[in-house]
């Protein structure tokens, strides 16, 4: 994978703030203020606990492979080169979410437009031990 296709893979949108964001965040510090945290270090229990983070937008990125080339190699590339990659093409493809493993999937075409069919997802514990 080029550097460029990388910084590209792992670039992340910023969210823009909600007009009642001032409020909201006065609502949670004073609902903070309030009670005693038991344990901070608890993952949220269900997706509802989740409900502040749902709207943050991911780059979800696929795959297709990638090979390494010497600075003569890439110097030499131009319209119509053929670079050979190290995945077969019977091999599924990774599909990334902010440059993290979470799924394998195949190419569809939707409306003339490229998508993806999942054929497996990687499990939670499997991600959780891949950031590591």
């Amino acid at each position: 994978m080029s550097n460029e296709e990388n910084e590209n893979e792992q670039e992340i949108a910023s969210p823009q703030p909600a007009d009642d964001s001032v409020s909201l965040q006065d609502s949670l510090e004073s609902e903070t203020n309030s009670k005693e945290i038991e344990d901070n270090n608890n993952p949220p229990q269900s997706v509802s606990d989740l409900g502040m983070i749902l709207d943050i937008p991911v780059t979800l990125s696929l795959e297709l492979g990638s090979t390494e080339i010497n600075i003569g190699e890439l110097m030499h590339l131009n319209k119509g080169s053929i670079v050979e990659l190290e995945k077969e093409a019977s091999e599924p493809l990774e599909v990334k979410v902010n440059g993290t493993l979470v799924a394998y999937a195949e190419v569809v075409v939707i409306n003339d437009k490229y998508g993806i069919r999942l054929l497996d997802v990687i499990s939670e514990s499997e991600r959780l031990k891949n950031l590591a």
